[in-house]
């Protein structure tokens, strides 16, 4: 009888699962998260909208979230409709969703590493074939236009993920680079916006591209600058006709009616709850000056969250951390952690224990 890795695909063999550590620690800044819950306020109005649905449960939702699209496109402005906009459990289904459309067996997808590491897990499953591409070596992993085109030219890859700003690194590409790389490459160029709300005044959004480029999708999600994760939501906006093209692979009934109450009630408080953004942002920008302080290279950060480096032995480093009661990313880049941008009381934590680190492990 056949033992069941046997019979698993054999691109799927030997592959661990996407997650980071759990771990029971006072402090944890590994998955970039919101450090504030939701207003008093916002959460009423969430409770008040998911009680509003529950009479009505033995219905299936709308199945396309019609409401929340609508909704969706008004937050996001820049002309965008209804038909413009796809919501999906995360944006890594929204990201999935892309792929089974566009990729799968006998189509490529190319990205640029250090980058999410999610979107070659999403490739492998939908059997589309993965190119990693590179970025520099510099203290930013920056991206040049000159780098992009040579790669997708090389490559010329089904879909392309471009990611602004990007994860793990933390930097916003230049507009050029993804200008470029629309001119160069032949299919669909996804630019993962997931942290776009955390940018730095004057950064571009790809937003602005979508009335002249069909190809271009722009993914978002409400898990971070709206404090929303444990709900679920993500969502893209591009061409009337890629909305289309999703909708043919995504499953029926995808998003609960729970999940479009709660996700419409938060979009209805837009300002209360980006009112976290401005915090989040001051303690970012205190842990690149800190970081650099301490003579570690950290990268310019456009996200809620600090890659920072200088570590002979990073994992050492990182367990050193966690014995400290603090948790930060292990990203896999050797040299380099990452580091989530919490509370003012968070970041005196993770500086205090890093001085305890970096003081036995000059």
């Amino acid at each position: 009888m056949s033992d069941i890795r046997d019979l698993l695909r054999d691109e799927l063999r030997g592959r661990r699962p996407y997650g980071a550590p759990q771990l029971d620690v006072p402090v944890r800044l590994n998955t970039n998260e919101n450090p504030y819950p939701p207003p008093e306020p916002v959460v009423a109005a969430i409770g008040k909208a998911v009680a509003s649905e529950l009479i009505g449960l033995n219905r299936y939702p709308d199945r396309d979230a019609v409401a929340l699209r609508t909704d969706l496109a008004g937050y996001l402005g820049h002309g965008l409709t209804v038909d413009q906009v796809w919501a999906a459990n995360g944006s890594n289904e929204v990201q999935q969703q892309l792929l089974q459309a566009f990729g799968g067996p006998g189509r490529t997808a190319l990205g640029f590493t250090p980058a999410y590491s999610v979107h070659p897990l999403l490739a492998a499953g939908t059997g589309t074939g993965w190119r990693d591409g590179h970025r520099g070596a510099g203290p930013g992993f920056e991206l040049t236009v000159s780098e992009a085109v040579e790669q997708v030219r090389a490559y010329r890859p089904d879909l392309v993920f471009l990611c602004s700003p990007n994860n793990p690194t933390g930097t916003a590409l230049d507009p050029e680079v993804v200008a470029a790389v629309l001119a160069t490459a032949p299919g669909i160029v996804v630019v993962d916006e997931a942290y776009a709300e955390f940018a730095r005044p004057g950064t571009a959004s790809a937003l602005a591209l979508l009335g002249d480029h069909p190809r271009l999708v722009v993914t978002r999600t409400m898990s971070k600058a709206f404090g929303f994760a444990g709900g679920r939501l993500g969502y893209l906006a591009a061409d009337p006709e890629v909305v289309a093209a999703v909708q043919l692979v995504r499953l029926p009934y995808h998003l609960s009616a729970l999940t479009q109450a709660a996700a419409r009630a938060a979009l209805a408080h837009v300002d209360a709850l980006l009112a976290a953004v401005a915090a989040v942002t001051q303690q970012r920008d205190r842990l690149v000056t800190a970081l650099r302080e301490r003579g570690l290279p950290a990268a310019d950060s456009d996200a809620n969250f600090v890659l920072f480096g200088g570590i002979e032995n990073h994992a050492a480093v990182w367990r050193a951390l966690v014995d400290r009661g603090v948790l930060v990313r292990d990203v896999g880049l050797p040299g380099w952690l990452r580091v989530t941008a919490g509370t003012p009381a968070e970041t005196d934590a993770f500086l205090a224990a890093l001085d305890q680190v970096l003081e036995d492990r000059p």
